[in-house]
C-alpha cells in the first residue's frame, strides 16, 4: 500500500517488450516431393499445430459432371476409410491428441484440415492421407450425405440471412454457365445422380498429387516433409490412377446479366419482433484475379466501401465510417443493409454491393478515405494472421495457387503503395464491365436490367425518374 502504482515493484525484472522489425521470425518453407505434391510449412510457437491437405478442386471444375460433386465430397469427408471403420473412430483417434477435423470446399479449393498437438503429427498426416485418398464411400454414407445436402438446400432457402443464396445468384449471373458461375451447392435434381462411380471418376481426375499441397503451421518443416514422404509419396488412391487425367482447364468467362428470384420474405423471422419484409439486390462488376497486380487496389477499394447492416454498428456512431455507412445507411432510414464483397479467383474477380431495403427503394455509392481504408486493411490482415488456422489457410491457398507465399510484411508494403490514382484507375476499368445483378424478394419495383446498366455508366449513377422516391 505504500508503493505508488506508477512505480515499478521492487525485485521484479525489467520487462522485455516484443519489437517489430518488419520481417517474420519464421519464413514459409516449401518442398516439392517426387510425385509433384508440395509441402509448405510455417513454424509458430505453441504445443498445437494445424495441418491439412488442400486440393485444386471445387465446383468450378464440374463442367463435365453433374454439379454438386464438391458439395458431396465436403459432407463425406472424414467418414470411414481403409484404416478407420467410421467417423467415430477418426474422432476418437484425434481426441487422444486433443484434435479436431474439418473439411471445407469453395469454388476452386477443397481443404481437409486437422488441429492437434504437435507430438501427434505422424498420426495426423496418416489420417489425412487416409481420409483424402482412401475413403470407403459406403452406400449408407452416401445416403446420409444425400439427406444432409437436401437439408442444407432447404435451410439455404429458409434462413433469414439471404447472403449465401445471393452469392450463388450473383456468380450465376456474372459467369453464366461456366467455371465459377457453376453451382457451389448441389442442385436438388442432382442429389440422386451422384453415386460412388461418379465420385471415383471425378477424384481420379482431380485428386492428384500435383494438384495438392500439404500445409502445416506450428511444426518443423523437416518433420512435416518426413511424414509426407511416409504417408503421401507412394500411396495408391482407392479409385486408381489415370495417366491422362481429364481436367477442365476452362478460363472464367465474365458474361454479366441478371438472375431474379421472386420470394415471399415476410415470414423469414418468427417471434414477437419479425424482420421487416425486404427486397435484396446485389450488383457486381468484374474486378481482377488474385494473381494480378491490381488485386491489392481492389482489396483497398472493397475496404473503403465497407458497409454492413443498419443494426450492426455496435452503438451510435461506432463503426459508421465507410462510404456505404456514411452515404447510404446514415442518410436513408429505409436502407437496412449496404455491404461490399470482393470475390477473387485465379482468372477473374467480382466486386459486389449487397443492398437490403423496402421493396420500393434502391441505393447508390461513392468512394473516399483512402488512407483509413489502407490502414484498416493492414490491421485486419495482421490481426487475422494471429490465428493459427488462418495462417494455415493462407499458406495453403497461396502455395496451391502460386507455388509460393507472400509474407504479411510484403502485403502490407503493397497496400501502403496504393495511391488514389490506382483506385480511380481500377474503378474506371471496372465500371466499363457489364453488371451482374442478383435480386431476391418482392421484385415488383425492381428497375429493368437495362436501366441498372445505364445508371452505373452515367456520371451521377441515378436511375430514371420513374424509379425515384422523390421526383
Amino acid at each position: 500500500p505504500n508503493i505508488s502504482l506508477s512505480t515499478p515493484l521492487p525485485g521484479i525484472p525489467k520487462p522485455l517488450f516484443a519489437s517489430v522489425d518488419g520481417q517474420e521470425k519464421y519464413e514459409t518453407k516449401i518442398t516439392t516431393l517426387e510425385n509433384g505434391l508440395k509441402v509448405a510449412s510455417q513454424n509458430k510457437f505453441g504445443q498445437f499445430c494445424t495441418v491439412g491437405i488442400l486440393v485444386n478442386s471445387g465446383s468450378r471444375h464440374e463442367a463435365k459432371y453433374p454439379s454438386g460433386i464438391a458439395h458431396f465430397l465436403e459432407k463425406l469427408a472424414f467418414s470411414s476409410t481403409a484404416q478407420y471403420g467410421s467417423k467415430d473412430e477418426i474422432l476418437l483417434t484425434l481426441e487422444k491428441h486433443g484434435g479436431i477435423c474439418d473439411c471445407q470446399t469453395s469454388r476452386d479449393t477443397t481443404m481437409y484440415a486437422v488441429s492437434a498437438e504437435v507430438k501427434g503429427l505422424d498420426t495426423v498426416v496418416s489420417l489425412l492421407s487416409d481420409a483424402v485418398l482412401q475413403p470407403r464411400l459406403l452406400d449408407e454414407e452416401l445416403e446420409m450425405t444425400r439427406m444432409a445436402v437436401r437439408f442444407e438446400l432447404e435451410d439455404l432457402n429458409m434462413r433469414p440471412d439471404p447472403e449465401p443464396l445471393l452469392t450463388e445468384m450473383i456468380h450465376a449471373a456474372a459467369y453464366r454457365g461456366n467455371t465459377v458461375g457453376l453451382p457451389r451447392f448441389c442442385p436438388a435434381e442432382n442429389v440422386d445422380k451422384i453415386d460412388k462411380n461418379l465420385l471415383h471418376s471425378y477424384l481420379r481426375n482431380y485428386y492428384r498429387p500435383e494438384r495438392m499441397v500439404l500445409a502445416g503451421v506450428g511444426i518443423e518443416h523437416e518433420q512435416l516433409v518426413e511424414s509426407a514422404r511416409k504417408y503421401l509419396l507412394d500411396v495408391k488412391p482407392v479409385w486408381g490412377t489415370s495417366s491422362a487425367p481429364n481436367v477442365d482447364l476452362s478460363v472464367a468467362q465474365y458474361t454479366g446479366g441478371i438472375v431474379k428470384m421472386e420470394k415471399d420474405m415476410s415470414d423469414v423471422s418468427l417471434g414477437p419482433t419479425p424482420i421487416p419484409e425486404l427486397t435484396h439486390i446485389m450488383i457486381g462488376l468484374e474486378s481482377c484475379s488474385y494473381l494480378e497486380d491490381d488485386f491489392i487496389p481492389f482489396a483497398v477499394l472493397n475496404m473503403m466501401m465497407g458497409g454492413g447492416g443498419s443494426f450492426s454498428a455496435g452503438g451510435p456512431g461506432k463503426g459508421m465510417f465507410t462510404r456505404l455507412y456514411l452515404n447510404v445507411l446514415n442518410r436513408h432510414h429505409w436502407m437496412y443493409n449496404a455491404t461490399s464483397y470482393h470475390h477473387s479467383y485465379e482468372d477473374s474477380g467480382l466486386l459486389c454491393i449487397h443492398a437490403s431495403a423496402d421493396p420500393r427503394q434502391l441505393c447508390r455509392h461513392q468512394l473516399m478515405e483512402l488512407e483509413r481504408a489502407k490502414t484498416q486493411l493492414k490491421s485486419m490482415l495482421m490481426m487475422n494472421l494471429e490465428s493459427r488456422p488462418v495462417i494455415f489457410e493462407d499458406v495453403g491457398r497461396q502455395v496451391l495457387s502460386t507455388g509460393k507465399r507472400k509474407l504479411p510484411h510484403e502485403l502490407c508494403h503493397l497496400i501502403s503503395s496504393v495511391t488514389a490514382g490506382d483506385i480511380k484507375r481500377v474503378t474506371t476499368k471496372m465500371l466499363r464491365s457489364k453488371p451482374a445483378v442478383a435480386a431476391l424478394g418482392d421484385l415488383m419495383e425492381l428497375p429493368s436490367y437495362e436501366h441498372i446498366q445505364a445508371a452505373l455508366s452515367s456520371k451521377d449513377g441515378r436511375l430514371p425518374r420513374t424509379y425515384r422516391l422523390f421526383r
